[in-house]
């Protein structure tokens, strides 16, 4: 890789400090299990590079019992935090299922969030593609069997991020700190498609940080996340889904469901949330929400097989959070 500076901030403040204005030549790093990757290949190139591992990484309740999370916690803090568990259950069934054991306890809850998309002509040095400020997205005419369904281009990558699912389900927020002070940002406002911003997946600017991601109370709800890959070892999601279910009873009064691995954002189902809202849980209706979920898809040449795939991700999300079987 190219040779790099190196900056091992103390704290918040430094970590900011040592950042620039100018896209892709100052990067942070916490675990590096992406950004070593994109150096390796010669797709991310910085002069320097800062650590940010330094930064807040505690779980704890808020006054209003919520949950506020350090961004440079690690994947394993937060599956092994009984609190989260508890009130929380989607987020940290995501978290339990990113990648292998010494991924989740070297990966960090802001490095997943803010990872880069896994799409082999952006991660490939040989492919100029749109992404990386070249003329086309090569999966259009190409290889686009693990592509988005959603979302109509130009570019056509997945959002590669688990826990960017749960956290905009529950209607978490971002805390973004830069050298012009902090600001919240809702999950919902933090993600952004290629058409508003070509370049990157989200709002950040180049001297911004995620520094800690915010839930709120969760209610009484009940909430479940379902992964679908293509093996069960080491490997990213085909298509993932949270389904978050205020109950009345025996029937829906709210649902929110959340679909990744599917489009360039975390996708949120709102259809799927009207066909079930008014209704008991049953596989019936479970699969009637999981049929609208993705009735506007529409898959690219070598991924139709996704459709269903993301259906059942929903269906079995819907059905988890209930309490009934899967199968």
């Amino acid at each position: 890789m190219k040779s790099f500076a190196y900056v091992d901030a103390a704290n918040e403040q430094e970590a900011i400090a040592a950042l620039g204005t100018q896209r892709g030549r100052i990067l942070p790093i916490a675990g590096g299990m992406d950004l070593v990757g994109l150096m390796k290949d010669y797709v991310a190139q910085p002069d320097r590079v800062v650590n940010v591992k330094r930064l807040d990484r505690t779980i704890a309740a808020t006054p209003d019992g919520g949950l506020r999370i350090g961004a440079a916690a690690t994947l394993i803090e937060l599956v092994e935090h009984a609190g989260a568990a508890r009130a929380y259950p989607a987020l940290v069934q995501a978290a339990a299922e990113v990648g292998t054991p010494q991924i989740r306890h070297a990966g960090t809850v802001g490095g997943n969030v803010a990872q880069r998309p896994r799409c082999w002509y952006f991660r490939n040095e040989e492919f100029q593609c749109l992404k990386k400020g070249g003329p086309r997205c090569f999966a259009v005419d190409g290889e686009n069997q693990l592509h988005a369904i959603f979302g109509d281009g130009p570019c056509h990558i997945v959002h590669a991020s688990s826990l960017a699912v749960p956290i905009l389900a529950y209607g978490g927020t971002f805390r973004v700190a830069g050298p012009s002070g902090e600001r919240d940002v809702a999950a919902a406002d933090f993600f952004q498609m290629p058409d508003e911003n070509l370049m990157g997946e989200n709002v950040l600017r180049p001297n911004e940080l995620v520094t800690h991601v915010t839930l709120p109370p969760p209610g009484r709800v009940r909430s479940a996340t379902c992964e679908i890959r293509f093996k069960q070892s080491h490997d990213w999601p085909l298509a993932l889904a949270t389904a978050i279910l205020t109950m009345s009873g025996e029937t829906v009064r709210g649902a929110r469901i959340v679909m990744g691995a599917v489009a360039p954002v975390p996708w949120r189902a709102q259809a799927a949330e009207a066909a079930l809202t008014g209704q008991a849980v049953t596989e019936a209706t479970a699969g009637a929400a999981a049929d609208a979920a993705v009735r506007d898809a529409k898959p690219m040449s070598g991924n139709a097989y996704k459709v269903q795939i993301a259906r059942t991700a929903v269906k079995r999300a819907i059905l988890k959070a209930a309490g009934l079987p899967t199968v």
